[in-house]
């Protein structure tokens, strides 16, 4: 597995592609309220993204039609934007690539529409809060399994599930690079496979589940629900591994 090691000047250059990506997220989530369609706030992503000099870059990807993916309720990952409207109480994410000069940038938010329910926000805040959980944790010398041991450990201790299948990844001049890493342990012994290094970078995304991780995709050919129907969230930062630990790339 070659898992790519960047120069500083490097790093700066996908700080800039992933300060984009956390920019358009913060307009989306601004602008998320009853009413609006996933095909205006689609619309408006991608056009503030070429405003500021970027190039949305999941329009084309394997196919995928948009520059946002817009995941709504029991969507969990890769929502296709449509005509549909949000509606107070509804949970939406938003999933961005951004390209800029060749590097790319990726981060993902889960957003509620007005009012929601504790229930909702619970299943947001796992999320968030296992990402964030995990970026504190994370160390040189650490196996990229033992990350995914530890994301599935936290998730778990929150009464939810990682969605199966799917998961984080490397970064650069490539929107998914080596290594993968599912938010879970995917074998026997975490103590196995490639470390974690200085200049490493890479994308991680909880994605969660209520009641079963098992997943199915829609068919529209890309909305990815569970199996259990139930509403589900997503949150994703781009890290750079940076004097032995984790820093977060993806801000605005």
């Amino acid at each position: 597995m070659a898992i790519a090691l960047r120069k500083a000047k490097e790093i700066e250059k996908l700080r800039v592609a992933n300060n984009l990506v956390a920019k358009t997220l913060k307009l989306l989530k601004d602008n998320t309220r009853p009413g609006i369609s996933l095909i205006e706030l689609n619309k408006m992503g991608e056009e503030f993204i070429y405003a500021n000099g970027g190039r949305p870059a999941f329009k084309g990807l394997y196919g995928f039609p948009a520059g946002v993916c817009t995941s709504v309720n029991e969507v969990i990952i890769h929502g296709i934007p449509t005509e549909y409207t949000l509606k107070e109480g509804d949970i939406v994410g938003y999933d961005i690539g951004v390209e800029i000069d060749g590097w790319y940038g990726d981060a993902a938010i889960s957003v509620g529409v007005g009012n929601i329910s504790k229930e909702n926000q619970d299943l947001i805040d796992c999320a968030y809060d296992t990402l964030i959980y995990a970026i504190e944790h994370i160390r040189t010398g650490m196996r990229f399994k033992e990350l995914s041991l530890l994301l599935e450990e936290y998730i778990v201790s929150k009464g939810y599930v990682p969605l199966r299948n799917f998961c984080g990844h490397g970064i650069g001049r490539k929107p998914h690079e080596e290594p993968e890493i599912p938010n879970y342990l995917d074998a026997p012994n975490p103590r196995q496979g490639p470390k974690i290094k200085n200049g490493m970078v890479f994308c991680l995304e909880p994605m969660i589940c209520q009641k079963s991780g098992e997943s199915k995709i829609l068919d529209d050919k890309w909305s990815v629900v569970s199996e259990d129907g139930l509403n589900g969230s997503h949150y994703e930062h781009t890290v750079a591994i940076i004097n032995n630990r984790a820093e977060i790339l993806s801000l605005d």
